[in-house]
This record gives C-alpha cells, sequence and structure tokens, in this order.
C-alpha cells in the first residue's frame, strides 16, 4: 500500500498527531479540545474500570481500579462532608473521571510529566462536569475536601492492598477519618464498572430531584 493510500486509510496526514480517540459508544473525544457532546458514563465507566490503581501493583485476584477507587472516595466524602449536595457527591465520584482517557499515572510522574499533562487532564475534567450538569471546575473548598476523601482512600488502599506499613502511610496520606471501613475486596473489571455505574444513576437521579 502507498504511503498516501495508507494516510487516508488511517485518517492521519504526514505531520499531524492524531489527538483524539475513538470510544465503544462510538464517540470521538478529542483529547486537546474536549466537547461535552463527546462524553458518555458508560465510556467513563468501562475506562475507568480497567485503569488500575498504584499501577496495578495490589494484592488480589484483580487490579484495584480507579472506577472502584472513586467509589470508595465518593463515600469517603460523603462521611467527611455531612451536608453534602448530591451535586457535590457526584463531583467526588468523578473526581478522576479524565484518566479514562489518559490513565492514572502515580503522583511522582505527574510531577516529572508537568504542565502540559495537567492542562489536559484540566480540559477534560471542565468538560466532563459540564456533561452531568456540575460548573467546570469544583471550588477551591471542594478541591480540599475531594482531596482528604481521596487521602483517605488512599491510605486504606495503601495498608491493605499496596504493601505499605501503617507508619509510612501515615506519612504520606494522613490517618483516614474514624468510622469506614470499606470492603478492599479487588473486583473484577465488570464488577467494577457496574458499581460505578450504579453509585452515578443513583446520585443523578437525587440531583434531578432537587
Amino acid at each position: 500500500m502507498s504511503r498516501k493510500k495508507a494516510e487516508r486509510s488511517t485518517g492521519s496526514t504526514t505531520g499531524a498527531a492524531r489527538a483524539w480517540q475513538r470510544m465503544l459508544s462510538g464517540r470521538r473525544l478529542d483529547l486537546l479540545d474536549p466537547s461535552p457532546l463527546d462524553i458518555e458514563i458508560d465510556d467513563i465507566a468501562h475506562g475507568l474500570a480497567r485503569v488500575a490503581r498504584w499501577n496495578g501493583q495490589t494484592r488480589g485476584e484483580h487490579a484495584f481500579s480507579v472506577a472502584q477507587h472513586s467509589v470508595l472516595v465518593e463515600a469517603f466524602f460523603g462521611e467527611i462532608s455531612g451536608d453534602a449536595s448530591p451535586a457535590d457527591r457526584m463531583g467526588a465520584l468523578l473526581h478522576d473521571a479524565p484518566e479514562y482517557v489518559i490513565g492514572d499515572m502515580i503522583s511522582p510522574f505527574k510531577a516529572v510529566l508537568g504542565g502540559d499533562y495537567k492542562l489536559v487532564e484540566r480540559r477534560l475534567e471542565g468538560a466532563i462536569r459540564l456533561r452531568f450538569g456540575l460548573s467546570a471546575h469544583m471550588t477551591e473548598e471542594m478541591k480540599a475536601r475531594v482531596k482528604q476523601a481521596d487521602q483517605a482512600a488512599a491510605f486504606h488502599e495503601a495498608t491493605r492492598l499496596a504493601g505499605f506499613d501503617v507508619d509510612e502511610a501515615l506519612r504520606f496520606f494522613g490517618a483516614p477519618p474514624p468510622g469506614l471501613v470499606p470492603d478492599m475486596t479487588p473486583l473484577s473489571p465488570t464488577g467494577a464498572q457496574a458499581q460505578f455505574v450504579g453509585r452515578f444513576v443513583a446520585l443523578q437521579a437525587e440531583m434531578d430531584g432537587e
């Protein structure tokens, strides 16, 4: 096949890098300029359920997925923020949603990549939140509360799945709030996907009823 024919068959041109991804829903998501219209919750759930936390270095038959982590963070967010609205909790559930496209990179590697990664992540975050009836970005107060819930989830994941001892986890993530003792059994991708979608549907119903 000639180079020109190959370019036509792949939709590429010489010197032009493809910056979009085809989703199973059929949507074509532009990573550099994402539109809320190209975002579907089933694509998000499918992707997050197949992205491993801790680069897959966790105990259990299955990886502990970002989908399962997201449900855990939303649960901790509810414990920490007793007055949280359904929209706030939806924001917590979707806090890592951009990773359905760009994957879950460990914090040290994100620091190496720097600003370009953060810019892509922020644009995806804005499009996702707008798609589901939220403001484009969290307030600083919301970010702090979600971060606290995220750290609580990370503590349990680190000590119960990722081989950290308690003192080490306390140094990196702080102490989780008392009370909630989550089931940390890693689910299969289909199980994690169903759990994430189920929580999304419940929160969406609450938001619609406000």
